[in-house]
Order: structure tokens, then sequence, then C-alpha cells
């Protein structure tokens, strides 16, 4: 019977990787929100700080320094109080660095090598000082996980300098080694790069130090080998048009581009890849040599607008920059199969989860959870004046000027106008099954594990799980009764 069942899961796996809608590709893992993420109340954050560092840290002559200033960080829940000393702390962001309302990074390892705290070396705490709702980063972080991509974990604190209540934080998980360790299970020890703005994808030739100041490479920097990045930008902006399609899945994620695609129009998230050239980061799987795109800071979404474009309504096959140069996108869009699996995936979260009954009482959930401590942030209003009824009827109410248009009604427009933009055919993959995938099947099985990373004895009927082969690779599965 045993073997049976493996014969006839091997039929189906098989026949699975072939169909054009196939669910089986990367092993993302979502790993558990720990006591640094939390998601039923509010921690407190105390940053205690030298006052002529953080008036260093706050000049105006110095907002784009990153240099770090070494501080004091105190973590206080109802239930857990911790305190790390010698942590360094700076500001962060691009554009947000000259706003009132500023954002941090908390490093842990800065000044004593190797220290972490809760497995973490970084923390980013977000001001979201464009945004009334103080919700939209947290919606787009929820969409990116309930489409099963790689995103990272998030929770609300309230944050103290030196005593001084500074306000309610978006406390968003860094992206470094650490974070692609949680995630891709023995796939792990990969080269991510980090872009920069006017990270636009096109080739650069084969020198590597033309890519340094859009692509910074942040793990395995003393090898630093930019060699893959160089190889998979050739072959996408370079191979013909006859074989792109076949090439292209050699060295990218394809599936998980076009559903993080997918995630980027729905949320309106024009500050991304495709449009903004922006927000983004390349991991390369060492286990197949192909790229992930995964992305980050995801505020300028869900009707945050300094374009004078309607996101809501925009043409879900017409995304991009109309003048610039983006080659990841459009020779993508250009592949019918790609573009038809692009709609698979449109069509798949709109139908799913991503409407307003789904959605509008999940923020007015959190919106009441952080109120108490919005309210009380003075910081928030000083950018562009957003009162407490500002935030309180953000869900449901546009402010003006930047922001053009309420979640609730971004969310049922852009539900509406993709829907009815949407055609899916149901194409097949002109490019035959990857040998190393159809290999798998006669590969030994090393072991069963849970998607936390946690081994198991064996599969669980019907459960996603993760399964890893003694040659090193591994796959997501379904084990069928």
């Amino acid at each position: 019977m045993q073997i049976l069942k493996k014969i006839v899961f091997a039929c189906i796996w098989v026949n699975m990787l072939v169909s054009p809608l196939t669910k089986f590709h990367a092993q993302i893992i979502h790993p558990n929100d720990n006591v640094a993420f939390l998601q039923n109340e509010l921690a407190s954050i105390y940053i205690n700080i030298d006052p002529i560092f953080i008036g260093n840290i706050l000049n105006n002559d110095s907002l784009e320094s990153n240099t770090e200033y070494t501080a004091q960080f105190i973590y206080e829940s109802s239930t857990y109080t911790d305190t790390v000393s010698n942590i360094g702390f700076r500001l962060r962001g691009n554009t947000s660095r000259y706003a009132d309302k500023k954002s941090f990074k908390v490093s842990f390892n800065s000044f004593v090598q190797g220290q972490q705290w809760n497995g973490l070396e970084k923390m980013n705490l977000n001001g979201e000082h464009n945004d009334p709702s103080i919700l939209r980063s947290y919606l787009s972080a929820y969409t990116l996980k309930m489409a099963d991509l790689v995103s990272p974990r998030n929770s609300y604190i309230k944050l103290f300098i030196n005593s001084e209540y500074k306000g309610l934080y978006f406390n968003a998980e860094h992206i470094d080694e650490e974070f692609i360790q949680k995630r891709f299970l023995n796939d792990d020890n990969g080269n991510l790069y980090k872009s920069s703005y006017g990270a636009d994808l096109t080739y650069l030739g084969t020198n590597a130090t033309s890519y340094y100041n859009l692509y910074e490479l942040k793990t395995n920097e003393s090898i630093n080998d930019y060699s893959g990045l160089i190889n998979f930008l050739n072959i996408l902006n370079n191979t013909s048009a006859a074989d792109f399609p076949c090439a292209i899945q050699e060295v990218l994620d394809v599936e998980s581009y076009l559903k993080t695609l997918a995630v980027e129009v729905l949320c309106g998230h024009w500050d991304g890849h495709s449009f903004n050239k922006n927000n983004f980061y390349l991991y390369q799987r060492p286990s197949d040599d192909k790229f992930m795109l995964i992305q980050y800071d995801m505020d300028n979404t869900f009707g945050i607008d300094w374009m004078n474009i309607n996101w809501a309504n925009r043409n879900i096959y017409d995304w991009s920059h109309p003048n610039e140069p983006r080659p990841l996108y459009n020779r993508i869009m250009e592949v019918p199969y790609f573009k038809d699996k692009f709609s698979f995936y449109m069509n798949e979260i709109l139908q799913g989860y991503f409407n307003n009954a789904t959605l509008i009482p999940l923020l007015q959930s959190k919106q009441n959870q952080i109120e108490v401590a919005a309210l009380a942030d003075t910081y928030r209003e000083l950018d562009y004046g957003f009162s407490d009824s500002d935030f309180q009827n953000a869900l449901i109410q546009a402010w003006g000027g930047h922001v053009s248009t309420s979640i609730a009604s971004f969310l049922y427009n852009r539900n509406t106008s993709a829907s009815n933009q949407l055609s899916y055919f149901g194409i097949t993959n002109p490019c035959p099954l990857n040998l190393d995938d159809i290999n798998l099947v006669d590969d030994e099985i090393e072991g069963y594990y849970d998607l936390t990373g946690k081994r198991i004895n064996k599969p669980e009927s019907n459960q996603m799980t993760i399964v890893k082969y003694v040659s090193g690779k591994t796959k997501k599965m379904v084990f069928i009764d």
C-alpha cells in the first residue's frame, strides 16, 4: 500500500509540474510570529541614547547618513521584558528621512559581533508618515502572506526615545541572512541583493562594479560574486524572443514572480519594481540557481498616490512605467503563457480574499487595537496635519491630496476593475519539464518537515509538507489518501 501511494503521488506530482496551473514550486516557509512580532497587543520599545547622539541623528545636515550610534534597547510587553545594551541606532528610509516623523533602524550586531535578539540582527521601525490610517503596510504584508509569497513578519509597537513617546510604529522584519534562513529550508546560502532606487534590471555589461550601486550584495559579501546576477540580467535582456520563454525559466522562478506581480498590481504598489524601479530584493536559490523577487516597504499602496494616476482602475496588463525600460515586466508580459499565468494568479487572489468582505473586518479589528496608541501619537500630525478623525475614518473616507482614495473604495474599485479586465485561457507552458524535477521522483527521501521547518515522522494526509531528498533538494508537496 505504501509503495502504491508513492507511485500514485509521483504520477500526480509530475502531472502537476507540467500543468499550467501548478502550485508546486519554490518551498516557502512563513515562520511563526514570536515575541518580537506580537499580533494581539502593542509592545513598547524604549531607546535610551546619549542626547548628543540623537541630536546628531536628527540633525538636518546628516539625514542621509547611515552612521550608527550606541544605545540601549528595552522591550516590554504584558508578559515579557528584555534589555539589550550596545545596540546601533540610526535613521532608515529614503524620502522618509526628511519627514517630521522619522523611521529608525535598530541593529543588535553593529557593536557586539554576532549579537541577536529573538533571532533578529536588525529591526525596522517605520513611522508610516504618509498614511493617515497607518494600516496600508500591514494590509500589503497580509496580502503577500495570503498569496504564499515571501513576506516580512510585522507588528505595531509604541516607540519611546529617552522616555519621550515618539508614536505608533510599524515594526517590519529586516530582510537579511537570518530572514532567508527562516524561509528557505536547506536552500539558504545563496546570494541576496538589495536594490536601490533606479534598479530597473537592465543589463550593464560583464563588469561587476557596474552593478554595485544598484544591487548591494547582503550575503556572502566576502566572496562578492555577481556572476549569477549578471547572467540573469543578460538572459533577461538579450535572449531572443523565440528563446526567451524557456531561457528565463532556467534563471527565474517565474511562477513566484507572476504571483508577486499580481499582488503588486492589486495593492496599487506603484513604488515597487515594475513602475518605480524601487523596493525589492533578489535572492538566488542555490538549489536551482533561480532568482526570486522579494517585495518590501509597501506603504505607498491602496490609494496613496503622488502621480495623479488612478491605480485602482489602471489596466492590469499595462502596469509598468510607460516611458522607461522595465525589461522584467515587459518581456514577461509579452509571452502569452506568462501573461495567462499572471491572469490565473490574479483571479485566484481576487476570488480568494482580495475583497471588502474579507479585508475590511480584518482592518477594523487592527484599527481598534492600535487606536489608543495612534491618537496619542502627536508626531503623526506633523507632516500633513492628520487629525484624530482622519485616522478613525481612514478606512471609508479619502483624506485628499496624496491620499486620493479610501482603503475600502480602493479595494472595491480594484477588485471590480481587475475582474472586468481579466482574461484567462489556460495556455500550456511551451517549455519542457525541467529534468531536475523529473529526477526528484526517483530521488531517495531524507525526511519530511512541516511548514515551520520542524521535522515530522511522516506527512499528514492532505496537508502541505516539505520533502527533503538525499540530494539536498527540497519540494513542497501534498500527500493524498
